[in-house]
């Protein structure tokens, strides 16, 4: 089927880090339809060949854009068979100077989407790759009285980029606005974190394999631990950073996304809204914080100290005192299946490397037979999202040639070693979805008012510094490189769990 998409804020980093490298990606593998327009709207006057300038790695061959192919060393392609891939590509690209947030600029560029198309309706989808600040005016300016861009038989199509909001409040303004001008079906709230190969893979571990789901559930499983920490500093986005902080920026999206897809039940079927539906309950389910006092007691947070080198961003914003860097959290979710199994919720900057996994801990045997059976970790299963994405089951096996010693051991998968395709980008899965229409691993807009009706009362008492008593030192602080505070480690310990504090334990092939 043929489709335009238009980018607004095409001249903006994320068209040129993700969206185009993403696009041409699915082109050079030949997923995209031969009929097929790619509209680049931003108010910077520039031409086509100027816009081409702009997207390519000054670090990189000068025939291919930033970031793209990401993985040109494996491939087997000469520079210039890519090259020519690129410029093949670049045929089906047009740059636009315009004002996305004026209606008669709107009305204008659909009059030149309509040159560019050919006879046949096709699908246009816009995509909002500009600041938020400009998704509500932008929308403003799409809705139906503007003919041109949403005439009659075309299926229109938006694609939103997180924060959804900044509290439950904007997210309500936001959907809202949306649901003015589009249909739910039509609204594809993108998370690039279920875009991720192993994120997409929970569902097929969950509910093609006969033996976990016998023990996904309270009587197995003691408590789970989603990690997703990151080595970077906040760096260059720390102005952004002080108006968000981590909570906004990893929990209310990224986080709870992967909780409610390792926690959901099956659904009825993989079509859309039946996944959706699931992962909705489980967010419904989540027992909501009532007191600062219930704050304090499940929840952390810290900032690392700030290193001269690098706490600046260019514009000279600092990282402001009292912006967290990291938080944990503890989680209920209160079910049949989960009653009384704590979800801890971990993200970071600047923390001793980046990984982003799920780690379930099953419970300890209910009679230890062995001596030293309580000295070994309990059986674990670990789903590691990024890098080196793959699962390990962790277990007990006696020592060779011992009596009774015993130790742990580990079966270890990596996609990498099992599969020779390079892992495609999350991006190039999400928005090859868009184009086919599938809104599973989109989010919808009940999802995000509920997540903000979890996270809401911590961001509102740690504004507060937590009222009801004498605030702690806040945040605590962390050294760059490590896993966090102390007092995280103390905390964890103090409901007599650690967390895995282990770089990536699934390495990737050699050469790799």
């Amino acid at each position: 089927m043929p489709f335009t998409l238009v980018i607004f804020g095409a001249s903006g980093n994320l068209t040129k880090r993700k969206l185009v490298p993403a696009l041409a990606q699915l082109f050079a593998k030949g997923r995209l339809p031969q009929n097929f327009r790619i509209a680049g709207v931003a108010r910077k006057p520039m031409s086509n060949e100027e816009w081409f300038a702009s997207l390519k790695d000054p670090e990189g061959p000068a025939d291919w854009p930033a970031n793209w192919p990401s993985d040109w060393e494996t491939r087997s392609e000469t520079q210039t068979e890519k090259g020519n891939i690129w410029r093949n590509f670049a045929h089906h690209m047009t740059y636009i100077s315009a004002d996305g947030t004026s209606t008669e600029e709107m009305d204008r560029l659909g009059s030149q989407l309509d040159s560019m198309e050919s006879c046949e309706t096709p699908t246009r989808i816009f995509y909002l790759a500009t600041s938020p600040e400009l998704y509500q005016p932008i929308l403003r300016a799409l809705t139906p009285e503007v003919h041109r861009l949403r005439k009659k038989g075309v299926d229109c199509r938006i694609v939103v980029e997180k924060p959804f909001g900044v509290d439950l409040e904007t997210a309500k303004e936001l959907n809202a606005a949306l649901r003015n001008v589009f249909p739910e079906n039509r609204i594809y709230r993108i998370d690039h974190y279920l875009g991720k190969e192993t994120a997409r893979n929970l569902l097929v571990l969950r509910f093609a394999n006969s033996i976990f789901e016998p023990l996904w559930n309270r009587q197995f499983i003691d408590h789970v631990q989603i990690t997703a920490s990151e080595d970077a500093l906040v760096g260059h986005r720390a102005a952004y950073f002080n108006r968000a902080g981590i909570l906004r920026d990893m929990f209310q999206n990224h986080l709870l996304q992967l909780l409610a897809l390792t926690a959901m039940e099956a659904p009825a079927s993989l079509d859309a809204e039946s996944i959706r539906n699931e992962k909705v309950k489980v967010l419904q389910a989540i027992r909501p914080f009532q007191t600062p006092e219930e704050v304090r007691a499940r929840t952390i947070r810290g900032q690392y100290i700030p290193d001269t080198a690098y706490g600046n961003d260019e514009t000279g914003d600092a990282l402001a005192p009292a912006t967290p860097t990291f938080a944990a959290m503890e989680l209920h979710i209160e079910n049949w299946r989960w009653s009384g199994v704590p979800f801890y919720l971990r993200s970071g900057k600047g923390m001793g490397c980046r990984t982003t996994q799920i780690l379930m801990r099953f419970r300890k045997p209910p009679h230890l037979l062995f001596p030293k059976t309580e000295s070994c970790a309990p059986n674990s299963l670990l789903i590691q999202l990024q890098p080196a994405e793959g699962i390990q089951l962790g277990f007990v096996t006696k020592v060779p040639d011992t009596e009774k010693e015993i130790a742990h051991a580990a079966m270890s998968f990596t996609f990498a070693r099992h599969y020779r395709d390079a892992f495609p980008e999350a991006y190039e899965r999400l928005l090859l979805d868009v184009i086919l229409g599938d809104l599973s691993l989109f989010i919808r807009g009940d999802e995000t008012e509920i997540a903000w009706k979890i996270m809401d009362p911590i961001q509102n008492a740690w504004d507060t510094h937590l009222s009801g008593g004498d605030p702690p030192e806040f945040p605590e602080k962390y050294e760059i490189g490590s896993w966090g505070p102390e007092g995280s480690d103390t905390w964890m310990e103090s409901r007599g769990q650690q967390w895995f504090n282990v770089c990536p334990v699934l390495p990737k092939p050699f050469g790799q």
